[in-house]
Formats: structure tokens, sequence, C-alpha cells
């Protein structure tokens, strides 16, 4: 049976309003028409829905029955119209973001600040996992999108949208005054205790790359599982670190760390944005990648 669902609303309406001149001025219908709605369904399904009284109409036995579940049927929809609404208007609904502890830090924090100052309804779910279940999560519709470092390998059913370059480098404190404004080999990195993230790290990763490409491998004094703490280790001269320049602003101006000339260059890299092509971004998600892309092109 396929009966047209404004068949149903008609009969909600009157069924609730008990009286069709009523639910003529609430549908901005005629009453024939009304009147021929209802004996449209009535016919469709087979039976009797109302009884004519000189005050209206009531409903039948079997019409009470049929109402209970339209009643519920037509409130559903009526809901979902308005959570839709409010979705969309970002009344309610939430974020999921897949992303390292680190650029949280460095990276997303202003930006979830905007986010929120304009949409404080909207739950922010922050997830760090390592990358490989957080595209796997992404693929399953777990979280909405993942800010992380490129390049990064995550198949054909992922899009990644580059955000900002990036520059990595070398850094050391006073301890090792003396090779700062010297041009240092990455060959003869070795020759000095080296402090870098574990094998892994997507830094470490493409540090390890560069290097390979230019026939060196690096073999570090200690290898951590923690950015802040590969800062935190050079700050106080347990050796030479790789860092992110963009990062270290502050400890960079203030003489706390000092960058070497490293031959060849380090080349930059991205912070990029990675969603699934099989699922479409919530309507919140949309809106905090709105506020990232722009406000990176100011």
């Amino acid at each position: 049976m396929n009966i047209n669902f404004e068949l149903y609303r008609i009969f909600y309406v009157v069924a609730n309003a008990g009286n069709i001149t009523k639910a003529s001025k609430e549908l901005m219908i005629s009453q024939p028409a009304i009147s021929k709605t209802i004996k449209n369904l009535e016919n469709q399904l087979g039976g009797q829905l109302f009884v004519r009284t000189k005050r209206g109409v009531v409903l039948t036995d079997e019409g009470k029955e049929f109402y209970i579940y339209i009643k519920q049927a037509i409130e559903f929809i009526y809901n979902a119209e308005n959570k839709f609404t409010d979705l969309i208007n970002l009344e309610t609904g939430s974020v999921r973001i897949g992303i390292s502890t680190t650029l949280t830090k460095e990276f997303l924090l202003p930006y979830l600040e905007t986010f929120h100052t304009k949409y404080p309804k909207i739950d922010i779910q922050i997830t760090t996992n390592i990358f490989n279940e957080l595209f796997q999560n992404l693929r399953n519709g777990l979280i909405d999108l993942i800010i992380l470092n490129l390049p990064a390998s995550s198949g054909n059913d992922i899009e990644i949208i580059k955000l900002k370059q990036i520059q990595d480098c070398f850094v050391v404190n006073n301890q090792y005054i003396d090779l700062v404004g010297k041009s240092i080999y990455l060959k003869d990195l070795n020759q000095y205790p080296l402090i870098l993230q574990m094998k892994g790290a997507n830094a470490r990763t493409f540090i390890d790359n560069f290097c390979s490409d230019n026939s060196v491998v690096l073999k570090p004094n200690m290898s951590l599982s923690s950015y802040g703490l590969v800062v935190e280790f050079s700050k106080i001269g347990l050796g030479i670190g790789y860092v992110t320049r963009d990062y270290i602003k502050k400890e960079l101006d203030s003489g706390i760390l000092y960058e070497l000339d490293i031959k060849p260059k380090v080349p930059t890299r991205y912070i990029g944005l990675a969603i699934s092509k099989n699922h479409i971004p919530s309507f919140s998600a949309k809106k905090l990648i709105e506020i990232i892309t722009k406000g990176i092109s100011k």
C-alpha cells in the first residue's frame, strides 16, 4: 500500500481538532477538500475512520487505533524537522576531531576558541589515538575530521587538504653555542647527542625520509614519545633537538634555544586536514573547517 503522506497529515490534524471546520482553518484547506481527502484515505485503507456528529467528527474504534500510530509517526517527523533545523543552525550537535596533543596545543586551540565563542552549544570531542586508528575511525564515521602533519599515507577514500606550511629545524641551548652560526652537514649530526621523537611519529618519519634521500641515517641518543619532551630536553642542554620552528618562536626570540644551520636545509612540510570521501561532514564540522581555512588565509 502506497498512501500519500499528505493524507496522513490531514487525518492527524482532523483527529486532533475533532472538527473539520477547525482543521480547515489550521490547514488552510477548504472543508469539502478535507472531507474528500478523508474519504479517499478511508477508501484506500478499506475502513471508516470518523463518525460525523453535530459537534464535529469522532474517531471510530479502528480510527482510534490507527491514530495512535499515525500520531507517533507524524511527531517523529516533526521532531526530525526540528532537530535538522537545530543542527543546520548549530543550536545542537557535536564536532569530533582526531588530532595529536601537540597539534591541539600548537595549532588548533585558537580556532576552537573562535568556534566555541560562536557556537557554544556544540560539543567538541577530541580523540588523540595513533593516526592509523584515527584514519580507521574516520572511515567508520566515528570522527568527522583529522588534523595531522603531512605527508601521510591515507588511502584513496580519504581527502587531504593542505592547511598551513611549517618548517622543522634542529636546535640547541647555550651549552652548544659554539655550533650556532656554523654550517653543519646532516651526516655530521651523529657526532653530537641527538634528541628525536620515536619512530612512527610523523615528524620522525619526515626527517628519516629526508636523511635517507641524502644517504644519511640519524642515530639519536634519545628517542622520545612526546614532541613537548624533545623541546624541554633541548632547553636543558641534553643535546640537539629536532623541532618545529613555528612552535618555538618564543624560545628562539628569548635566546632559550638557537637554530642550527643544517646543510642541506630541511624542507618545509604541511599541517593538513583529512575528511572521508564516503561520509558527508556534519554542519558543525563544516563550520569548524570553514573557521580554520578562513583563519589561515588571513
